[in-house]
């Protein structure tokens, strides 16, 4: 619990170093961070393969053995019946890769190998030569190369220690790129920059930025900033591009949001959690929210303007008779740490947290990982 409550008040900590003495957030992100061109994106490939070199830990499947007869008479090597290859020596396997937006001809690219049958590691293999293919069905790529596991595993007389997962390995580099791979940017005259989350007020923002500073710009919709292309960047979209991904808005709050995660006790609360009045019982343990309104009312000639105030007061009541009495303006911070104070276990705290949000009073998503 002491864990919990010290990662409780880092985040209070995180959360304080992101608004300012105002209470507004003033952090500037570049564009490039948060948002892309639509339309250029990477192309996921995949192949089937075999690795061979393997010390006796590749898989015992017929067809592998079929397909190392057919890879040895496409080599000029006539083999009469698939059985007269060991097994084990080798293993059928997935090959996977990303070819980037704009890679060229000869571009090499890192792959990812993955045993398909019973082999129980790849330790020590090489993958012969596979052609690695769109989902259209195109070759875009072969791979080849010895694999790296980045760990161990070993068995003897029914004892076995294993580092790490041994099916699956890396080639860097082991992919080479046979065509070149043709991205569009934008349409004639406009291009559409497309944000990596929905927000409506970062698209208002980023359209209202650039419109100010370089070209007219409209926010379709959440995610996506229709941009108008000024007729000298016409045949140098790359420069224009450039100006774009480098220009900064103010970052905006997300959604008011709770992340737990049961199994390490993690607790994260976002900045715009609220509580509303509620009373949640749980077990042996009482939680009361209350709300006393109140007026802030600023000093003569100070320029401040009367203000509403909702005071909140969360007291935590539990059989042993612990009484925990939270100060006005209570948070859901504050909440957490009096349930921690009195030793609430993470589910207890978690199942809380839920009755709060379905009887309203917590203003905020619960997501659990």
């Amino acid at each position: 619990m002491k864990k919990l409550l010290n990662l409780i008040t880092i985040c209070t900590l995180i959360t304080a170093m992101f608004v300012s003495q105002t209470g507004v957030f003033a952090v500037p992100v570049r564009i490039k961070d948060i948002a892309h061109v639509k339309g250029v994106r990477e192309n996921q490939l995949v192949g089937y393969g075999i690795v061979v070199g393997l010390p006796g830990t590749g898989d015992n499947s017929r067809s592998t053995q079929i397909t190392n007869q057919m890879l040895l008479q496409n080599l000029g090597t006539v083999i009469q019946q698939s059985n007269y290859i060991q097994k084990g020596s080798s293993a059928a396997v997935m090959v996977t890769a990303k070819v980037p937006p704009f890679a060229k001809n000869g571009d090499t690219i890192d792959l990812t190998v993955s045993t398909l049958a019973d082999a129980k590691s790849l330790e020590g293999g090489v993958l012969v030569q596979t052609q690695l293919r769109a989902p259209n069905g195109e070759i875009v790529a072969v791979g080849q190369g010895p694999l790296s596991v980045g760990g161990v595993s070993k068995e003897s007389n029914g004892s076995s220690v294993r580092t790490s997962i041994t099916t699956t390995g890396r080639i860097p580099n082991g992919g080479i790129v046979e065509r070149d791979i043709c991205t569009q940017i934008g349409d004639a005259d406009s291009l559409t920059l497309s944000l990596d989350k929905t927000d409506y007020t970062m698209a208002n923002r980023i359209a209202e930025k650039i419109s100010r500073n370089v070209t007219y710009a409209k926010a379709i919709d959440g995610t996506s900033i229709k941009v108008s292309i000024p007729s000298k960047y016409l045949d140098n979209r790359i420069a224009f591009l450039s100006i774009l991904e480098n220009m900064t808005v103010d970052a905006t709050k997300d959604r008011a949001r709770v992340v737990v995660n049961e199994r390490t006790g993690t607790v994260v609360i976002g900045s715009e959690v609220k509580l509303l009045p509620a009373a949640v019982a749980h077990g042996s343990i009482t939680v009361t929210v209350q709300t006393n309104n109140a007026v802030s009312q600023p000093e003569m000639l100070s320029g401040g303007q009367t203000a509403g105030v909702a005071n909140s007061t969360v007291s935590v009541n539990k059989a042993s008779g612990s009484l925990v009495t939270m100060k006005p303006n209570s948070t859901l911070n504050d909440l957490v740490r009096a349930l921690n104070a009195i030793g609430v276990t993470p589910v207890d705290l978690i199942s809380i947290m839920q009755a709060l949000k379905e009887a309203g009073s917590l203003q905020a998503d619960i997501e659990i990982i």
